[in-house]
């Protein structure tokens, strides 16, 4: 077993192959938890939770697994989940494990963020998008009616242990749909890393190197503001047309394919307002086309409906919505601003029917 561990967060992010049987040699909170809840979904959960259990000693573990997809992000399933916590008599000196894709993940950090006021959990995460991005940082939350993660808490994990075995087993799509995160970091932070993204061959890709340089780069922004002041709001690129995007197609539409094309308009954008090399936007669509990433808007959406639909970000200030922006590939404007640029309507309209 070769792991390459991060240490630059208070936590530590593990990257590596059959790490999910070595869990209690890699965190030792597992050994000092009375009792564990796994919490899975009913796709993951038969892979590979019986596997941890039996590691970790099933008779102080439970398993608690909800069905799949985006809808059980809500407060409801948060409701469900901590019942069966407290059902199940489970005490502070109590762990819970995430094991699954970005859903699982930042429901149950959510889940240990609030019960009993905060107990620690473990991030697990099974997708190559929670392994590059969701599971790091320790934002935690759900999803209402008005829009993604508007309701949540910054809660680290205990560990993250990201085994890469796990991506060789995922269908094409599901990697595909990850790599539009890492595709962010390299144009938010690192142009070398983004032209390895980008001339990424799916069925041959070197993932070690794919996932431990979107961790690399995610805890260097994370460890500078952990509660996103300023520096971790580049992060949100292309997520604020991407999240609107996802929630006006009823989550039917992968994250990653939302975020790819959210860079693309949000590019577009910051080269209207003249802060843009104007080459950036041909530049990540390239990228896109080579990987298999959609780069055009849903035929059944409209740019005003977009653009109403982004006045529920969590990133608006003052009714205006704040957009993060790049200058160029591996640097990002406004840093005068806390990385966060108010961006008038017009601009933001014409960009969409440009995408």
């Amino acid at each position: 077993m070769t792991v390459t561990t991060c240490r630059r967060l208070p936590y530590p992010v593990h990257v590596g192959h059959g790490l999910l049987a070595s869990l209690p040699s890699l965190v030792p909170e597992l050994g000092r938890a009375h009792r564990i809840a796994v919490v899975t979904d009913d796709t993951v959960g038969p892979l590979y939770a019986d596997r941890i259990a039996a590691s970790l000693g099933e008779d102080r573990c439970i398993l608690i697994s909800i069905p799949p997809g985006e809808a059980q992000k809500s407060r409801a399933t948060w409701a469900q989940i901590t019942d069966a916590l407290l059902d199940a008599q489970f005490g502070r000196d109590s762990l819970l494990i995430a094991l699954g894709g970005g859903v699982i993940g930042d429901l149950t950090g959510f889940v240990a963020a609030t019960y009993l006021r905060g107990i620690p959990f473990l991030q697990v995460p099974t997708t190559l998008l929670a392994m590059i991005d969701a599971s790091i940082g320790g934002k935690t939350g759900v999803d209402t009616a008005h829009g993604k993660n508007l309701v949540g808490a910054f809660h680290a994990p205990a560990a993250v242990v990201a085994d890469l075995d796990v991506v060789t087993t995922l269908p094409v799509l599901e990697r595909v749909n990850g790599l539009a995160e890492a595709l962010k970091h390299g144009v938010i932070c690192d142009a070398a890393y983004f032209a390895t993204v980008a001339r990424t061959e799916i069925t041959q890709a070197d993932w070690h190197a794919i996932v431990t340089g979107s961790v690399d780069i995610k805890t260097r922004i994370v460890a500078e503001d952990e509660r996103e002041h300023g520096l971790r709001k580049v992060l949100n690129f292309g997520h604020t047309i991407g999240h609107a995007v996802e929630q006006l197609m009823a989550f039917t539409v992968p994250h990653g394919a939302c975020v790819a094309y959210g860079m693309l308009v949000e590019a577009r954008i910051a080269i209207a307002l003249g802060i843009c090399d104007p080459s950036l936007a041909g530049t990540i669509l390239r990228a896109l086309s080579h990987v298999g990433l959609p780069a055009d808007m849903p035929a059944v959406l409209t740019a005003d409906v977009i653009v109403s639909a982004t006045s529920g970000d969590k990133k608006s200030r003052g009714g205006v919505v704040e957009y993060a922006l790049p200058a160029r590939l591996g640097a990002m404007a406004g840093a005068d601003l806390g990385y966060g640029i108010p961006v008038p309507r017009d601009i933001v309209i014409h960009a969409l029917q440009q995408a």
